[in-house]
This record gives structure tokens, sequence and C-alpha cells, in this order.
């Protein structure tokens, strides 16, 4: 891996740890290869300056993405919920509680 690289490298693996929803065992290990070699494959000089944009722009994206989904859990809190709880949810917040839905019993037949 080129000198330069490796503080841009340690910066999109930091990235993806913060991502990452599982725990670091748990990890897919291709991913940690192929970012790997992908660095070490551009020891070419005159692509260099191309290679280093190209990862500060796919670093930008996983920060980006990290940030909206914080946002997104923050300001609609409603987004990780099953339709029957975000439409429950809806009602309370204008002050109604929904109906007890009927289930229909084994006895009832």
């Amino acid at each position: 891996m080129v000198a330069h690289h490796t503080h841009v490298y340690r910066k999109v693996v930091r990235e993806i740890a913060k991502a990452s929803v599982k725990p670091r065992l748990a990890r897919n290990k291709d991913i940690a290869s192929n970012l790997r070699a992908l660095f070490a494959q551009s020891g070419r000089p005159e692509d260099a300056q191309h290679f280093h944009h190209d990862m500060q722009n796919a670093l930008t994206f996983l920060r980006s993405q990290r940030e909206y989904k914080a946002l997104l859990e923050r300001y609609n809190p409603l987004f990780d919920l099953t339709a029957e709880e975000r439409i429950e949810a809806t009602a309370r917040r204008v002050g109604l509680n929904m109906p007890k839905t009927h289930v229909p019993d084994s006895r009832d037949t």
C-alpha cells in the first residue's frame, strides 16, 4: 500500500466501522480484503491523484449516509415501525386511540 494512501485508507476503514451495525467479528471479511486489495493495487503514480479523489468521494458518501441515517431516526420517529405500529402512533399523535382489533377464536366457529 502506498504511503500517501494510508491516511485515506484508515479514514475509510474507520467510517465503515462506524456505519456497521454488526460487531467487528461478525462483519463480512470480503469487504475488508477487497478494500485492502483496492488500495494495494493503486500504486501507479499516474493514477494516484484520480484514485485519491475517488476515495475522498467514497469517504464523503459513507459519512453522508451515516449522518442521513442518524437524522432520519432523530426527526422521523416512525421510520422503523411496522405499518400497524405506524398507524397507532399517528392516531396517538392526534389524540385518538385505535380500537382493539377483533381476533377470531377457534371457539367462535
